[in-house]
């Protein structure tokens, strides 16, 4: 119900031009991540290690 209020105020009052060109500027930068992710793969520089917590300690 809530999107369909939110629809609504979109039609009565659309957003700006400026708005709108922030958004497909971002959904685009978004593709083309998604793009190189898929095809060339993700670099090794950019993988973060994974934590398995502090060491236990021997007694």
């Amino acid at each position: 119900m809530i999107w369909l209020m939110r629809m609504v105020r979109w039609v009565r009052r659309p957003p700006s031009r400026q708005y709108r060109n922030m958004v497909a500027i971002v959904l685009v930068v978004c593709a083309v991540l998604f793009a190189v992710e898929r095809w060339v793969g993700w670099p090794d520089w950019a993988t973060a290690e994974r934590f398995r917590g502090l060491p236990q300690v021997a007694r």
